[in-house]
């Protein structure tokens, strides 16, 4: 499958620490490295690796600190040739992983200016069996999901749903395939799956919708039918959960293209975003082409 994903990269400053410090703490970083983030690379990269074709669209800085982002993506064959070079500094994300518990806390800078609708105008989308998009800058996205819908109203299209932004709930009724998740429904008053489903549903009534729930798995359902829950399948040991949820992500966006059936993707989906919780990083994760 041809994959398009819009969204961000950022580099990130990971620091693995014994235990989250407290405030005015000094600490020493028990390791430390910098690699690509970014919600939409991460999900290219797992899906890469499960054999896609992948294209990212969005912006990359002019200057030296893009090459680590750019390097990392062809690294995993991911095409770049929709991204846009604007002047200024890549995105810096500072994350702390918690030795203890596994958890990560993200400090999150940007000045870069994001990919617009008229850089998604510029895209042969004919190219592509499938788009996504993180849920973000939201009249510029909205303005791209209009675009593909008028242009390929036969092309699926998926949509996460991190957290809330202002008019988020404006792309909803657009996509076939809805990816959400905890932060976004605690921010919602929402508190579980099935509630969060039920109100997502109310504002697209034929699309497949997913929320992944962490340490409690994930739900998914289908139009006209209840949600079904998977219980998460945590490693032995929990080594980083960064990422994770863009893992989840990318084994559905496989699944559906598949033609799995929606629970046994939710299985396979928990699974694999269990197994990136036991391991550092997103290399290795799948085999190539498996």
């Amino acid at each position: 499958m041809k994959l398009l994903a819009v969204g961000v990269a950022t580099l990130d400053i990971i620091s693995q620490v014994t235990a989250y410090p407290v405030e005015d703490a000094e600490v020493r970083a028990l390791e430390q490295r910098l690699a690509r983030g970014g919600n939409a690379t991460n999900t290219l990269v797992v899906l890469s690796q499960l054999g896609h074709r992948c294209s990212w669209a969005g912006t990359l800085a002019e200057g030296a600190d893009a090459e680590p982002i750019l390097q990392d993506l062809a690294r995993y064959r991911i095409d770049t040739s929709a991204c846009r070079r604007l002047p200024g500094t890549s995105p810096i994300s500072c994350v702390l992983l918690s030795r203890a518990s596994g958890s990560r806390t993200i400090v999150h800078h940007r000045k870069l200016p994001e990919y617009t609708a008229e850089d998604f105008a510029r895209i042969q989308l004919g190219r592509y069996d499938w788009v996504h998009f993180e849920g973000r800058n939201v009249p510029e996205t909205l303005e791209m999901l209009r675009r593909l819908r008028d242009q390929h109203p036969q092309c699926p299209v998926s949509l996460e749903l991190e957290k809330p932004r202002a008019g988020i709930e404006r792309l909803i009724p657009y996509v076939d395939l809805l990816l959400s998740g905890r932060a976004y429904a605690r921010a919602k008053g929402h508190g579980d799956g099935p509630a969060l489903l039920h109100a997502l549903r109310d504002q697209n009534p034929r699309a497949l919708l997913f929320a992944a729930w962490g340490e409690q798995g994930g739900w998914v359902q289908v139009p006209g039918e209840v949600p079904q829950h998977r219980p998460a399948r945590p490693p032995a040991r929990l080594v980083d959960s960064l990422g994770a949820g863009d893992v989840f992500n990318a084994a559905v966006i496989h699944g559906i293209s598949q033609g799995g059936s929606p629970d046994a993707v939710l299985g396979q989906a928990v699974a694999l975003a269990g197994r990136k919780c036991g391991q550092q990083g997103l290399a290795g994760l799948v085999s190539v082409h498996g």
